[in-house]
This record gives structure tokens, C-alpha cells and sequence, in this order.
């Protein structure tokens, strides 16, 4: 039995990027469009990960585990934990779990189906995840979760205008994509490794996320002594964004997001053009291609104060509409084009 055991075990940390997962405290799930495989990733993760190695945490910030999408009607995989796992869900659909659990803690943070519990799975079973709906509650149920020391949180997370929590929060993430974004294969592939591009920009300087890191809201500056000053434009949306006396400015800050209008106002002044954009994360980013290689052109640039580490893309190459994408030319051309592993997950 124990030599069955160790086999067992074997082949499931062998499965791609699984073991990947297990060198960080922290994975978000995130798919650039419904219907793109996140739940089915979710699954895959959850059923393999080695629960004698790691004690594992997950939730999510929309709703999850519905047999049925609310806006696409369309048939959706259910969440089925393990036991010993650990869950962050809201009131109400903790009271519709399909487990056996222990309450662990309910929390001050508040959803529109009640306040999040955390609880531990004491027998397998079907759980419908509504965890945190903004970022710092997400931070604090993170944070909550090394308290009772689990290893791995996992955030199923939205790349979304509507999405308030940002899964950039965790350390490391796995992007699901696929024909649902788009039944052309060229522009999918494109799209998808933009996305990537955002997800791997690099982090500010040390001394920049110093000053940085604590500002919630606005837009800042700072100057080539290393002074920080406030703009008087609100946000990047304004119309009128001025930029009177930043002719000794090395850097700009957005608390909120970045648009084409204001990376195309900062490329056209002569004084900024060599600027560092600093955004908080890449969800941040509402730009489109052209306007950002236009600005790197004449030597700009954008840094976030705080990213993931992106392990692997995942496909699912058949639509809502049912319209089927090749699956091995899909993964192909993408791994090509972003220099990670690609991955069709049911196919596998």
C-alpha cells in the first residue's frame, strides 16, 4: 500500500506546473474572459495539489461553482473540495455547502451575500466560493489565512473593469484564455500575449515603492532629487491633466488606472517623454498596443509597485458558440509568441 502511495503521489506532483504552484504562499486563477477554462483550471489545481505536503486555502472573488453561468446560460463545472481543505466564502453560500466543515472564522468583511467565513473541509464535497469583493479585504483574508497556517492561499480571481480585487495580490497566478476571447486564432493569440506583456512588467525601484506603496489615491510625482509631489488632476481620466513645473520629473504615479488618453499626453510633452509610469498593479493598465509601444518608442516606460509570477497559460479552445479552435496549434503559436507553457487541460 505504501509503494501505491508514493506512485500516487509521484505522478500527481508530475503534472505540469503543479509543483510550480508549491514554491509560492499565495496563486490567483484568472481568466481574460467567462468561459475560457478558469473553473476547470481551479479543478485541476484543487483535485492535484499534495495535500500531506501543503495545507491549502482557496475562494474567490466573483461567485464560483454554479452548475449554471447567470449571464451566458451556459453549463458550468462545480467546485469539489478535498478534505482538509480550507474555504473563504460568503454566509449564504456557506450555508448551502454540500460538506462536512469546521468553522474556522467568520470576518468584519462584508459581501452583498453577507460576511466572509472561513472555514476547513472535514469530509469531500461541493462549495459554491463568493469570497472578498475588494482588494484589501482579499489582503486580509489572505493575511487571516497565515494565521491558522495554511501555505497556499488560492484566489479564483477576474481580469475585469467590474472587479474591485485585484489578483495581483497573490505571488504567483495562472492565466486561463481561449476561444471565448476570441474565435480567430491570430488575434488570440495577440491579445493573449499583451495580457502576458502587462502581467510581466517589471517592479519600481526600491526607493520609488518607499514613497509609493502607502498613497491609495491620485496621481504623484517625483521629482530627480527623490521628492515626491501631488498633481493636481484627480485622476487619469480628467480632460485637463496639467503638467506645469515637472520639467525635473523622473517618475509619475496613478493610484487608479491608466488610460490611452493620459499615455498619450504624457508621450507628447517633450519634457516627459522619458518618464517611468508606476501603476499599483498590471489590472491597472487600460491601454491598448499602439498607444504603448508608442510611448516606450520615445522612451518611455511603466513599472507597478507590485506583481505576480506568472507560471503558465491555460486554453480551452471550444466557445460558448460552440465553435472548435485548433487545441495543438493553439497552444503551439501561444507558447511561441509568450515563452511559457500552454496548456489544454481537459485535452491533457
Amino acid at each position: 500500500m505504501r509503494t501505491i502511495t508514493i506512485l500516487r503521489q509521484t505522478i500527481m506532483l508530475a503534472v505540469p506546473f503543479i509543483n510550480d504552484i508549491l514554491n509560492y504562499d499565495s496563486l490567483s486563477i484568472v481568466g481574460l474572459q467567462k468561459n475560457t477554462g478558469k473553473t476547470e483550471c481551479l479543478k485541476y489545481v484543487l483535485a492535484r495539489l499534495p495535500l500531506e505536503r501543503k495545507s491549502v486555502a482557496v475562494t474567490s472573488i466573483g461567485i464560483d461553482g454554479e452548475t449554471t453561468d447567470q449571464v451566458t446560460r451556459t453549463q458550468k463545472p462545480e467546485i469539489v473540495l478535498r478534505e482538509g481543505m480550507y474555504f473563504g466564502t460568503s454566509e449564504a453560500h456557506y450555508r448551502q455547502r454540500r460538506l462536512v466543515s469546521e468553522l474556522i472564522d467568520v470576518s468584519d468583511e462584508n459581501t452583498s451575500l453577507g460576511r466572509v467565513v472561513t472555514a476547513r473541509a472535514l469530509t469531500q464535497g461541493k462549495i459554491l466560493l463568493s469570497g472578498p469583493s475588494s482588494t484589501l479585504g482579499l489582503k486580509r483574508w489572505m493575511r487571516d489565512t497565515r494565521r491558522h497556517n495554511i501555505d497556499l492561499a488560492i484566489i479564483d480571481g477576474a481580469l475585469s473593469r467590474l472587479s474591485l480585487a485585484s489578483p495581483a495580490v497573490s505571488q504567483s497566478m495562472i492565466l486561463a484564455t481561449g476561444a471565448a476571447y476570441s474565435i480567430n486564432m491570430s488575434q488570440l493569440v495577440q491579445r493573449t500575449a499583451f495580457v502576458v506583456d502587462l502581467i510581466n512588467i517589471g517592479v519600481t525601484s526600491e526607493r520609488n515603492l518607499a514613497l509609493l506603496a502607502p498613497l491609495e489615491s491620485g496621481m504623484w510625482w517625483i521629482d530627480t532629487d527623490g521628492v515626491l509631489h501631488e498633481m493636481e488632476a484627480v485622476t487619469s481620466l480628467a480632460q485637463q491633466v496639467e503638467f506645469h513645473g515637472m520639467d525635473r520629473c523622473s517618475t509619475i504615479y496613478l493610484a487608479g488606472a491608466l488610460v490611452d488618453s493620459f499615455l498619450e499626453k504624457v508621450r507628447k510633452n517633450k519634457q516627459l517623454r522619458q518618464v517611468e509610469l508606476v501603476v499599483r498593479d498590471f489590472t491597472k493598465i487600460f491601454v491598448t498596443p499602439q498607444q504603448l509601444r508608442l510611448f516606450e518608442k520615445v522612451g518611455g516606460r511603466i513599472r507597478v509597485l507590485q506583481k505576480s509570477k506568472l507560471i503558465a497559460v491555460t486554453v480551452n479552445p471550444t466557445s460558448p458558440s460552440g465553435y472548435v479552435l485548433d487545441s495543438e496549434a493553439l497552444c503551439d503559436k501561444l507558447t511561441q509568441a509568450i515563452n511559457l507553457p500552454v496548456y489544454d487541460l481537459l485535452k491533457n
